[in-house]
């Protein structure tokens, strides 16, 4: 159980009480060397007094409840996530409604957190978390395990939350937990495996190494946990990555890239896509680091503003791809990476449904690849197939912004809106910044008719996001000039990489005429946004139209029968 004072903490209950007692202070002082100035009687100061600390224990009441800040003053705590733009997610706070009486997690079960950067300058937490994601990838080998992914795993870095609490947010009997301390060519790396029920250690390791032994130890880390946890090996199985570089400066620009790469700020794409090419440069026989290639060019491209060079990035990613699975056919990192591409640059979905499934194959625990397969899935209007693997994925990566997100808007688009507003609230809190969970939430309330609700959405969201928005809000509140004018904007800044969102405020107001033209520049965009054009609920009102017909005609699609509502 969480501690009341960890409680009041999580509640900032002492940050209300100190701005109360710096305001209340203040207050006494001015009214003590004011009052005799204007000649009032002491009884004034003395009711000042006792109306400051009368105040204060119904502030940190309200504040139990409430949170309040400087910036923003009094808001309900836990019950306004949209408005929590900036802020970090707590883990710690989005426990299961049903944890406390949830059966206990087996005992096969465990978290890999990531690795603390004990390093003098603080400058190799890259590396700390990639020997911490290589170890979560050896044990996820194992189908005896039930290892969590890394997005919820690490979700709780740089957090002061207890293992209990960790525990219960993953539904883990064990964590992994360690520190990393690189100096030179020198390593050491200190572990515990620690079970979450009671915080106790069931074994704990400090390895010194040289780098170029840092997959030996890895591996010896690897064994002693599964040893630890009682689980037997079968005769095949080897807890040992077949598709390690041997070169450690290709290996380090690899983690490197990684780092860089899961900021997810678009300008930080390139930079790890340059990392990455320095690692296939130093061993081009690294198909790990191909496939991490192809996944940065693609996102490169996703946001290059010359057409031209877009298409160009977007072959070299499949270059990459189809390098990854040359290399290391039994490896299921380039496959997921082609089948992402396949589907949303060059519409070979049944090219992308084979490479999607091949990696389940290879990799039945993997996340991204089932992630990548349930949205194909959606694409191909496959709804029932996809809303299963959307809820699995939810429920073993719980912490995974992305994958609520995935579930909720794949939700939303089957009309299902009750549940659809829970797991886009769930992912919004997970990633208060995200624009594009705000565009599907404030989605849902105009397909709800709530378009005053939905106007507050987008105005929080980022640009592109927020005048399409706006555009579509105020056009449903009859604002016809405000709704005009955000639509302007969006055509003159941004029409180049969110066609599909002109597309939706088109169709919304009506012009379906214009509508097609942007789905028309869409496609010389390789728009990756078409891919959704299926279960795009907005664009619904083309249904009928032949042109639209044409369209699905000119993507591809496979003769499925549309089940979106």
């Amino acid at each position: 159980m969480i501690s009341i004072f960890s409680e009041l903490k999580r509640r900032h209950v002492h940050r209300t009480a100190a701005f109360y007692a710096a305001g209340g202070w203040l207050v006494v002082q001015i009214a003590t060397q004011v009052a005799p100035y204007f000649d009032m009687p002491n009884w004034t100061v003395r009711l000042v007094i006792v109306a400051v600390l009368g105040g204060f224990p119904i502030s940190i009441l309200l504040s139990w409840y409430y949170e309040w800040s400087p910036a923003t003053g009094w808001r309900r705590e836990l019950d306004a996530p949209a408005e929590n733009q900036g802020r970090a997610a707590r883990p710690d706070s989005l426990l299961p409604d049903d944890a406390g009486s949830a059966e206990a997690p087996s005992d096969k079960s465990i978290a890999v957190l990531s690795f603390a950067d004990m390093s003098q300058a603080k400058d190799q937490e890259y590396f700390s978390d990639g020997l911490a994601e290589e170890l979560l990838n050896l044990l996820a080998q194992l189908p005896q395990l039930r290892v969590v992914a890394r997005t919820s795993s690490f979700s709780f870095k740089g957090k002061d939350v207890d293992a209990a609490t960790i525990g219960k947010a993953l539904k883990v009997a064990t964590l992994l937990a360690g520190s990393v301390r690189k100096h030179g060519n020198t390593l050491r790396i200190n572990t515990q495996l620690i079970r979450a029920a009671d915080n106790s250690h069931l074994w704990s390791q400090t390895y010194d190494r040289e780098l170029t032994d840092v997959f030996k130890a890895q591996d010896e880390i690897a064994q002693a946990v599964v040893e630890a946890l009682k689980v037997r090996l079968m005769p095949e199985q080897q807890l040992t990555n077949q598709h390690r570089t041997s070169n450690t400066a290709a290996h380090d620009q690899f983690l490197l890239g990684q780092g860089i790469f899961r900021r997810g700020r678009y300008e930080d794409f390139s930079h790890a896509m340059a990392a990455f090419q320095r690692a296939v440069q130093l061993d081009p026989t690294y198909a790990p680091a191909y496939a991490a290639l192809a996944y940065a060019e693609n996102s490169v491209a996703d946001f290059c503003e010359d057409s031209e060079r877009r298409a160009e990035l977007q072959m070299e990613a499949l270059a990459s791809a189809n390098h990854a699975v040359a290399l290391a056919p039994e490896l299921a990192d380039g496959y997921v990476i082609r089948g992402r591409l396949r589907s949303r640059n060059l519409w070979n979905w049944v090219g992308a449904l084979q490479d999607l499934e091949r990696a389940l194959e290879l990799d039945p625990n993997s996340s991204e690849a089932r992630l990548q397969y349930g949205l194909v899935l959606q694409y191909v209007d496959r709804i029932p197939e996809s809303l299963a693997i959307a809820k699995t994925v939810t429920e073993d990566d719980p912490l995974s912004w992305l994958a609520w997100f995935f579930y909720g808007a794949l939700l939303r688009d089957t009309g299902r809106m009750a549940e659809a507003r829970t797991a886009l609230q769930r992912a919004l809190d997970l990633n208060p910044e995200s624009s594009w969970i705000r565009y599907v939430l404030g989605g849902l309330d105009l397909f709800e008719g709530k378009p005053e609700a939905a106007l507050a959405i987008y105005l929080q969201a980022g640009a592109a996001y927020r005048q399409a928005g706006i555009a579509m809000a105020e056009h449903s509140l009859g604002h016809e000039r405000e709704s005009a004018q955000a639509l302007a904007e969006l055509e003159a800044k941004y029409a180049n990489g969110f066609s599909i969102q002109i597309a939706d405020v088109q169709t919304w107001r009506g012009n379906h005429d214009a509508a097609f033209a942007a789905l028309e520049r869409a496609c010389t965009q390789t728009d990756s946004g078409l891919a959704r054009i299926r279960t795009n609920r907005f664009l619904h009102p083309l249904r009928g139209d032949p042109r639209y017909t044409a369209l699905l005609d000119r993507l591809a699609f496979p003769k499925y029968e549309a089940t979106g509502a």
